[in-house]
């Protein structure tokens, strides 16, 4: 299939726009349709798309591009799904006007024609490295960025836990469902002739069986059986199947899940000797494990950057990844990214994104960080008086002025170990206030990361302390996107699994989201308060 660009967007003379009563016209030109034709449709790049498909033109030629992006856009903004939006494509004239369809006979979306679009951009990703869904979006966000006329000197940054489309499951079903899988996929392909033992796996009632019913059995016992299981038919299989999914699975989940018990054999590992990026269902292998404010995620995790002014707030980019990624990271990736400026810009986060090395790289482009809340203990004010080199790695001295023995800074854990001669801290009037630990020559002190940074930001905060206030305000503002993209958008119940193909849906999602916003802009009603004057 070759790529073509769809360029010609002329109406024929027979076009059905042009037999509508002025009364439809003109509620034509009010709706969303309108806004979506001027200013999302006209500005979808169809050339980013174009190693997708094969260079030579004799073939048979792609569906147009910014149709199939187009309508996937409207699918998440109007919450259909892909058979919806196709027969919306056919029958509603505002979906036709939206995608410069009017003057189609045939409308050029067929019922695998979303699916076809998803596979192809999947398997670039998995074989380039290279998200073209996300260069489109971020595109398109920049020209909505544009035409509202928010400026990119304030940003501000939020991220959010993305469920997975899994159902939880026990260490007993977990292992018992990758065995299942391989025994009936070898008794399908009939190559294989598998011990006795392994038949009931295949059976259809015997997973409710051996996982939920099977009381005469202790479930220690029923789940030692099936780690057996699972450990015999392995050896049995992988000259075979060592190259399919469902071996791969069992094979993980198994080395997981359990150890070698010295014997010859394999016992479970006990909870804190497995980590969160263990499977936590088959279905979906990417999805990851995470407890945040006291409640387990698995899933992935979304990072959204937001231009904003007085005129209103856009996503104007977004990550994607697995939900043990932290908040420092996806802003030093962000960080990577952004254009370094003459004009000094601000990016607005909360505390857990805070870190000397966050500041070092935005100061090199000059942006600057601002953390509306620390994490961490509250710092005790009389700390403040310590001083520190420019890049707060080493302690010069103490607050009565005395020079340490030693000041070691620990890159791992991000910490500065210092240490005083035992006789300047034991008669100090201000031990009880440092509180070293009194070893036999020295005493010891250990000061958190960014601790001197910290320490400044306080002192600024408490002399500036309007200034914060507004910027606590300007940084809440991004507290509602999750929540929208949660509740409007569905972004915990989406029909696919895996991280690419999530990311995919999530996409959309946030172009909808900025599509929506855009409508408001037309119809004057999208603004920031916090901007606004009293």
């Amino acid at each position: 299939m070759s790529f073509v660009p769809n360029d010609h967007q002329q109406l024929s003379l027979f076009d059905s726009l042009g037999f509508l009563s002025q009364r439809k016209r003109r509620m034509l030109e009010n709706s969303w349709a309108e806004t979506f034709s001027s200013h999302i449709f006209t500005h979808i790049d169809e050339h980013i798309f174009a190693p997708l498909y094969s260079e030579k033109t004799n073939s048979r030629p792609n569906a147009p591009i910014n149709v199939i992006v187009g309508a996937l856009i409207l699918k998440e903004f109007t919450g259909m799904t892909d058979d919806e939006i196709r027969e919306s494509c056919e029958f509603d004239f505002r979906f036709q006007y939206a995608l410069h369809t009017t003057s189609f006979e045939e409308q050029p979306i067929s019922d695998r024609t979303f699916s076809r679009f998803r596979e192809r951009c999947e398997a670039y990703e998995l074989t380039t490295g290279e998200d073209l869904i996300h260069q489109c979006i971020v595109s398109l966000s920049e020209e909505i960025r544009q035409y509202m006329g928010i400026s990119k000197n304030i940003r501000r940054m939020d991220s959010m836990m993305i469920e997975a489309n899994i159902r939880k499951m026990g260490r007993l079903e977990l292992l018992y469902t990758c065995i299942s899988s391989l025994v009936k996929r070898i008794q399908k392909d009939g190559s294989l002739d598998l011990p006795a033992v392994f038949n009931h796996y295949a059976e259809a009632n015997d997973r409710n069986r051996v996982v939920y019913h099977d009381s005469d059995l202790p479930q220690a016992k029923r789940l030692q059986t099936v780690i057996s299981d699972a450990a015999q038919l392995l050896p049995l299989c992988k000259e075979d199947y060592e190259q399919t999914k469902e071996y791969q699975l069992l094979e993980r989940a198994l080395n997981e899940q359990t150890k070698d018990d010295g014997k010859g054999g394999r016992t479970p590992k006990g909870k804190g000797e497995m980590n969160s990026s263990v499977l936590q269902n088959p279905s979906d292998p990417d999805a990851t494990y995470r407890v945040k404010a006291g409640k387990a995620h698995r899933g992935y995790a979304a990072n959204l950057t937001e231009s904003v002014n007085e005129n209103g707030s856009v996503v104007t980019d977004y990550q994607y990844d697995v939900n043990t990624r932290s908040d420092r990271s996806f802003l030093l990736e962000a960080l990577d990214q952004m254009e370094s400026s003459k004009e000094t810009s601000a990016v607005i986060t909360d505390g857990s994104y805070s870190g000397a090395d966050v500041l070092e790289k935005a100061a090199e482009k000059n942006i600057g960080i601002l953390t509306t809340s620390l994490t961490g203990r509250k710092l005790r004010k009389d700390y403040e008086q310590f001083r520190f080199s420019e890049d707060g790695t080493e302690v010069l001295a103490c607050p009565e002025g005395k020079k340490p023995k030693r000041s070691n800074y620990n890159p791992g854990t991000r910490r500065i170990r210092v240490s005083f001669y035992k006789e300047q801290c034991e008669n100090c009037p201000r031990r009880s206030e440092c509180h070293p630990v009194l070893k036999v020559r020295t005493a010891v002190l250990i000061l958190p990361s960014g601790y001197s940074r910290t320490v400044q930001e306080q002192k600024e905060r408490r002399t500036e302390e309007e200034v914060w206030k507004l910027i606590g305000r300007i940084r809440n503002g991004i507290e509602t996107v999750p929540s929208i993209i949660r509740n409007k958008y569905r972004v915990d119940h989406m029909p696919v699994r895996g991280k690419l193909r999530t990311k995919q849906f999530f996409s959309f999602k946030v172009a909808a989201l900025n599509f929506t916003k855009l409508i408001l802009h037309e119809r004057n009603q999208e603004f920031c308060r916090t901007f606004l004057p009293e």
